[in-house]
């Protein structure tokens, strides 16, 4: 599988990555688990990003690696872990940072990342904004000084605020999700730019849009999904038509559109199995797609370029519609 240079870190890094939170109780039992990340081992991949947020994907991971001797790139996080979880307490996030050593069976972490920076009210990270400042700046200094960890990184799902935190120039690698893929595609406008004018590796989370590019729903599309905005149906409908035009799947689409953009270093396949690992691998390894199948992929993207205001987070397809603001 070819490599790219996540960034400043100059580590090389396979164009397609396994994200954990699939390999894990949330998607199956440990069995599936372990085959789905023996199987990319097998085809070449040699980054791993996890989260103690990512369920017993640690334990998972560090499990099923325990004495393989592969060269392997490891991402953890920070946020969540342990409860009550505190991230203004040094004490509360270097316990974590052990525990992430001791379940992934690891004397040091490659990039260890602050899970969800950019949105205050998931973690109250910061003790001020301006100028950026809190407990957990100093740790990871500390952290990287020591050799505990190599690199520091953000992962975080916001299309702005996110980009205000990279600016401050403190991280080695940003990992976004949920806004940069097919149809989604805010990241492009401070994310991105942000990350690249800082010299940061960038690793896209989520390329399938938690599922919504995963396959198609053509009848939800044309007939259900009472969801779906106007513009978004529209949009949906013309990318589908479009792919049926040049016969191509819709996750292949999705997977290759990601790893065209040369900025990028590394996409997630957040595979629960062996047999989407080596789907999402088969699509990569066709490459970058062709400039005219992206010109016209950007100007469906273009028919709705802001996520529209009640647009559900993760897109209800396949499931019951409950209601707006109903937890699904």
């Amino acid at each position: 599988m070819r490599k790219r240079v996540l960034g400043k870190t100059g580590l090389e890094v396979t164009e397609l990555g396994l994200g954990g939170l699939f390999v894990s109780s949330y998607g199956g039992e440990f069995e599936q688990a372990k085959q789905a990340i023996y199987r990319a081992l097998e085809l070449g991949i040699n980054y791993i990003d996890t989260a103690p947020g990512y369920g017993n994907s640690e334990e998972v991971i560090g499990r099923a690696l325990e004495g393989v001797m592969a060269p392997l790139v490891f991402s953890t996080k920070l946020g969540g872990r342990p409860q009550p979880f505190q991230p203004q307490s040094r004490d509360c996030l270097m316990r974590s940072v052990e525990e992430s050593l001791r379940l992934l069976k690891r004397d040091h972490i490659d990039i260890l990342m602050i899970h969800e920076p950019d949105r205050p009210g998931q973690y109250d990270w910061w003790a001020s904004w301006e100028p950026l400042a809190g407990p957990v700046l100093d740790l990871l200094a500390d952290l990287k000084a020591q050799g505990v960890i190599r690199y520091t990184g953000l992962g975080g799902t916001t299309a702005y605020e996110l980009a205000r935190i990279i600016r401050t120039g403190l991280f080695d690698v940003v990992l976004t999700a949920f806004n940069y893929s097919l149809l989604w595609r805010e990241a492009e406008l401070e994310v991105l730019p942000a990350a690249m004018a800082q010299g940061m590796g960038i690793v896209i989370g989520s390329p399938l849009q938690q599922g919504a590019l995963a396959r198609r729903y053509d009848e939800e599309v044309e007939h259900g999904a009472p969801w779906l905005s106007s513009p978004r149906r529209a949009q949906y409908k013309a990318l589908y038509a479009f792919l049926d035009e040049i016969g191509l799947p819709l996750t292949e689409a999705a997977m290759r559109f990601v790893i065209s953009n040369p900025h990028i270093s590394c996409t997630l396949t957040g595979s629960r199995s062996a047999a989407e690992v080596e789907q999402n691998v088969a699509a990569v390894e066709k490459g970058p797609l062709p400039t005219d199948v992206l010109k016209r992929l950007d100007e469906i993207a273009a028919m709705v370029p802001f996520r529209p205001f009640e647009e559900p987070f993760g897109l209800p397809f396949g499931r019951p519609y409950k209601g707006p603001g109903v937890a699904r």
